[in-house]
């Protein structure tokens, strides 16, 4: 089978918006890179000062996934990188004049419409896999993350809110540029009405609206048109997940299963799996859902 070829995109696309956190109105643009560099965050506002996509540079993880290189912060990114994941982005730069990714309507769609403005360009490299050769998990309290060999990228989130809304919801996918499209990139962030006062006394979700999240009472919820998906916060967390995975610095060949997970535990299962070479090896070598000619499953909980 002939490898397949890295990629960037083919010319820069920009975009402006606030942050969620930090209500910080900042611009982000996106620009091509060459082979082997990566996704890599530069901070314009800082002397182009550059934070790799990678574990090692993972800082702190709560309510957001943030980096840290050098004393340099940068917050916020999991939207951005699950939609230059999941649609096949290896090398780009991503310029940004603040310290966190602007939240726009709280998906990654956003994103996924820069990237078809932008295109895709292929490289005279081989493209790359890590592929998990030996199964590695853990749980913290009734929370639980495993990742196991699989010759393709399938994720399966499991999530459990006492919420009429939510209460118990499941999804499951082969992840490609497509189904990530279809089925997890319009699925947006969430919160409660009775945590953003304590949130905001953290310094968290100054920037949170109807606009740019779901907001949820106690029995439902304020946003005026509803739901984009009955299952939407098991998808968000999907996306969230794949976001977090591509800290990993490469495109997984792997099961990954998460059980009320979230960012910290994704971060984790990112550093652990990274520190152990004896469970995975790199290759260039595609599975089933790259390949074109090979039709995969795919499923999501409705």
């Amino acid at each position: 089978m002939i490898p397949q070829l890295q990629t960037t995109i083919a010319r820069p696309v920009s975009v402006e918006g606030i942050g969620l956190h930090t209500a910080v109105r900042c611009r982000l643009r996106l620009v091509p890179a060459t082979a082997d560099t990566g996704i890599v965050f530069r901070r314009v506002d800082l002397d182009n000062f550059e934070i790799e996509a990678h574990g090692r540079n993972v800082a702190r993880v709560s309510y957001a996934t943030s980096l840290m290189k050098q004393g340099v912060w940068l917050s916020t990114t999991e939207h951005l990188l699950a939609a230059l994941y999941s649609s096949g982005v290896d090398n780009v730069y991503v310029e940004i004049d603040a310290l966190e990714l602007p939240i726009l309507d709280g998906s990654s769609q956003p994103f996924v419409e820069m990237l078809d403005q932008a295109g895709l360009r292929r490289l005279r490299k081989p493209r790359r896999y890590l592929r998990v050769v030996k199964s590695l998990e853990f749980s913290v309290g009734d929370r639980h993350i495993g990742i196991y060999p699989c010759e393709d990228f399938r994720v399966r989130c499991l999530i459990d809110f006492p919420h009429p809304l939510i209460g118990r919801q499941e999804a499951e996918l082969v992840v490609t540029a497509e189904s990530f499209r279809h089925e997890l990139a319009a699925a947006r962030t969430f919160g409660f009405v009775e945590e953003a006062e304590s949130l905001r006394a953290q310094g968290l979700a100054r920037g949170g609206s109807l606009e740019n999240a779901i907001v949820l009472t106690r029995v439902g919820l304020l946003n005026p048109e509803g739901l984009r998906f009955r299952d939407e916060f098991a998808r968000h967390k999907t996306l969230d997940l794949i976001g977090d995975l591509a800290l990993l610095g490469l495109p997984l060949q792997a099961s990954v299963i998460a059980h009320k997970a979230g960012h910290a535990l994704h971060t984790q299962m990112v550093m652990r799996l990274l520190s152990d070479p004896t469970l995975w090896i790199k290759t260039t070598e595609v599975g089933a859902a790259q390949n074109p000619s090979v039709l995969f499953p795919l499923s999501a909980a409705s």
